[in-house]
């Protein structure tokens, strides 16, 4: 056992021993937030436009701000970044994080020094509390690689702007630079599949015991080993145990990753966003992840059934419900205020709070009514691939509305298998049959002749690889949508499939 290991044992009992995991704990801690927010925002552009003044209460706020997504921040956006001062949150950003909007391109949000603590502390807690309550801390006395952007960062009326997983990089604590892989040139490489082929190579007989990225990037990196030397990750780094990932749902990935690596290993589930660290996973035990309640976010929630209404309810942490689909709302000590984030969580727990990501709120099918999310099409392919005992390596769904064969429209669904399935007609019949289970709008659709049973196209082998490099998507924190309500995903992978599952 080496001394790393050794004192963060007792460290990690200490440092999250003040951790608000409790529900009166996470409230009142939402309650300090939401004050010191509207205190030190005072004598901003926002706070004036906005009568922070007269805000005494949650009610007052929802009156004074509006809940508002990125394209509605733009022109505070474009201010900062023209020079300008006080105008979101005191002073300037340290940092403009770069990220990839689904409908606005490029999106820039800031980074200031009360904000970037949130990040930090985040994801140093989270691996705290895996110690803490697994006893586990070997993996602090080995290599440990995070895939994350370029660190280089480009520089802008004195505000650096990259990709946060590139910026956050810049804090990776001292005791751990040793630790970490890849090396800062190697992570500087702007090609992706150069970039993973460099670091197969920096890696190869390292000793490997935490790796960290968005799963189907570090399928990617598992494939390129085994490429490479013939072995299983497993096999490679036989003290490999700790497997931390966000960005997507993991369990469409879980079997295929756990194939590359050649046994289980623990795993952790983040979720960071350029906007702020939300939650992490505080438990081997337990679903879901602890929301992250008193690091400088303050939380809102509409009901993802409301969101697209002209007044949809709009509530604080406080009354949410458990098994609710709420459409994420944040005001941060970044400036970020009323901002919808896109993205959808349900409550597992109130006590702690502890959430899972269900989907966005713009990626969903509804072109007859169905409105399919996310959250039903992922447990329903891997129900039907538990079923065939396979596993899938990448998938997306898309309403086919005018068929070029004619006859009813469907949902399209392009799925990369690892391996076909025995019995391709059980396959569409149990897939099916799981998403009727799971929308009875959707079931509505097919009884009444809307719609017709679903497609499968199969893509070929590394075929969405391919497609996100096509589109200048490849690597980073960028990851294939699991649904849309038109055809641009689906045309664009049309030139990758290999054949029809009939």
């Amino acid at each position: 056992m080496g001394i790393k290991s050794l004192l963060s044992r007792p460290f990690a009992r200490l440092a999250t021993l003040h951790l608000p995991a409790g529900r009166n704990k996470a409230i009142r801690a939402q309650e300090k937030i939401f004050r010191t927010l509207l205190n030190q925002a005072s004598g901003t552009a926002f706070a004036a436009e906005h009568g922070f003044t007269g805000i005494k209460t949650y009610g007052d706020f929802k009156k004074n701000v509006p809940v508002r997504e990125y394209e509605n921040f733009i022109p505070y956006i474009d201010r900062i970044m023209a020079g300008e001062s006080h105008v979101l949150w005191r002073g300037r950003p340290l940092y403009m994080a770069k990220t990839s909007g689904t409908t606005s391109g490029v999106k820039y949000i800031p980074i200031t020094r009360d904000s970037i603590h949130n990040h930090i502390r985040s994801a140093r807690n989270a691996l705290l509390m895996y110690i803490r309550e697994t006893g586990r801390a070997e993996f602090a006395d080995g290599k440990m690689i995070f895939f994350s952007g370029s660190p280089e960062l480009e520089e802008k009326n004195g505000i650096y702007t990259g990709r946060l997983s590139g910026i956050v990089n810049h804090y990776v604590p001292a005791y751990l630079r040793k630790n970490q892989v890849p090396s800062y040139k190697t992570n500087c490489i702007p090609d992706w599949e150069t970039k993973v082929d460099a670091i197969v190579e920096e890696t190869l007989h390292s000793d490997m015991r935490l790796i960290s990225g968005i799963p189907p990037w570090v399928q990617m990196y598992f494939e390129k080993l085994e490429k490479r030397t013939g072995k299983k990750a497993g096999e490679l780094f036989p003290r490999f145990s700790l497997f931390v990932y966000g960005g997507v749902h993991y369990e469409p990935y879980r079997a295929q990753i756990e194939k590359s690596i050649g046994r289980k290993v623990d795993s952790i589930e983040l979720y960071p966003a350029s906007e702020g660290f939300i939650a992490y996973q505080d438990s081997q035990d337990t679903e879901g992840m602890l929301l992250i309640t008193g690091e400088g976010i303050f939380y809102e929630f509409i009901p993802a059934s409301e969101y697209h209404a002209a007044n949809p309810s709009r509530i604080s942490l406080k009354d949410v419900q458990a098994g609710i689909n709420y459409a994420l709302v944040l005001s941060t000590n970044a400036g970020l205020w009323g901002y919808s984030i896109g993205d959808t969580v349900k409550f597992v727990s109130t006590d702690p709070y502890r959430i899972i990501v269900t989907g966005r709120v713009k990626h969903f099918i509804s072109a007859f009514g169905e409105h399919v999310i996310a959250e039903e099409v992922e447990a329903a392919l891997l129900a039907a691939a538990k079923d065939q005992n396979i596993s899938i390596t990448e998938f997306t769904v898309a309403p086919q509305v005018s068929p070029p064969e004619s006859g009813l429209p469907y949902h399209e669904w392009f799925i990369e298998f690892d391996q076909q399935p025995a019995d391709p007609a059980l396959f569409l019949h149990t897939l099916e049959q799981a998403m009727i289970s799971r929308n009875i709008y959707y079931r509505d659709l097919l009884k009444g002749n809307v719609l017709r049973s679903l497609k499968i196209r199969m893509v070929q082998k590394n075929g969405f690889i391919s497609y996100m490099k096509e589109t200048g998507r490849l690597g980073g924190q960028n990851k294939v949508p699991r649904l849309s309500n038109d055809r641009q995903i689906a045309d664009g992978l049309r030139k990758f499939i290999a054949g029809d599952m009939e």
